[in-house]
């Protein structure tokens, strides 16, 4: 890793702890196990779907349908579960069918030559839409004897959604590094005409990245369910924002060319700290949304003054 990056993971690392120590000060039961389990175990969601978004933002794209593809995957899990399909073809299945939603998006940005906004604003609804038709707008509910997804969302000891959450941050973190695919999304978001001269198939990196960040959502949306026992089709509202605010706030650019993992990991737990702080410390939701928007804002404004330094 080079020292540069090692400068932008440093910020939003201190601003996590910053922020800890503030609400722990000001509540000490933000230093308590307890709360931390909390933290993490409520960051997983996010960070998952991050980790795709991750790949997707760092190639010059965006996608805003990943709230939507969570609540249309995360009712697919939930009737797979119903119909008595193991824990094994559960996963599969809805990492697969997240997969192809992300597809979807990519082949209809590559195919049609449009902006990711766009197509991935229409397929925001056409997929949260889909999940509302198909479960006729309730809850897809796990069966009561079903138990085998509360260990990853709960239980005693560490879930293992927070074990599954650092291992793919730790494997996606050597992809973008040490593969060539890797190198290849770095070179696309950089500058795709020199990406293409120096002999890169673009259309088929964009795919591939927005084929993966949709199996990252399918795979967040087993948490999802794992989590509330049901799939709603209603969840996820909004996640899209958190999703790509932590991938921003962890040091990733919108102009693509650059970011990190484990910079989107610090970025989740940063939202989630201040979600929980603000809980704790009986602040007004209306607040903690004002303090989340600003810290957005924050990051946007510190990626653009970085990158007009750089030019």
């Amino acid at each position: 890793m080079s020292i540069r990056s090692i400068l932008t993971l440093l910020g939003p690392f201190l601003a996590l702890v910053v922020v800890y120590c503030i609400f722990g000060a000001m509540k000490p039961a933000m230093f308590t196990s307890d709360v931390v389990l909390s933290v993490l175990t409520q960051t997983v969601i996010v960070a998952t779907a991050a980790i795709g978004m991750t790949l997707i933002i760092i190639s010059g794209g965006i996608d805003l349908s990943v709230g939507s593809i969570i609540a249309m995957a995360s009712v697919a899990a939930a009737t797979f579960v119903t119909k008595g399909y193991s824990p094994l073809i559960v996963f599969v299945g809805t990492i697969a069918f997240g997969a192809i939603c992300g597809m979807i998006n990519g082949s209809l940005t590559v195919g049609l030559r449009l902006l990711p906004f766009i197509v991935t604003l229409g397929t925001m609804q056409i997929f949260r839409g889909g999940a509302k038709v198909y479960a006729k707008g309730t809850p897809v509910n796990l069966p009561f004897d079903v138990t085998t997804y509360k260990a990853w969302m709960g239980g005693s000891g560490l879930p293992y959604g927070v074990w599954m959450m650092v291992a793919l941050v730790l494997v996606m973190t050597l992809v973008l590094r040490l593969t060539r695919f890797g190198r290849y999304v770095f070179a696309v978001g950089s500058n795709e005409n020199t990406a293409t001269l120096c002999g890169v198939n673009v259309p088929k990196v964009k795919i591939l990245v927005y084929t993966f960040g949709g199996a990252m959502a399918g795979l967040a949306a087993v948490m999802n369910m794992a989590k509330s026992s049901q799939g709603d089709p209603t969840t996820a509202m909004g996640m899209e924002l958190d999703v790509i605010a932590a991938v921003v706030i962890g040091g990733a650019s919108l102009s693509g060319g650059e970011g990190s993992v484990l910079g989107a990991l610090i970025g989740a737990l940063l939202m989630t700290t201040i979600r929980t702080g603000c809980v704790l410390n009986a602040i007004p939701t209306p607040w903690t949304e004002v303090i989340t928007g600003a810290i957005i804002v924050v990051a946007v404004i510190i990626d653009r003054l970085r990158h007009r330094r750089a030019a």
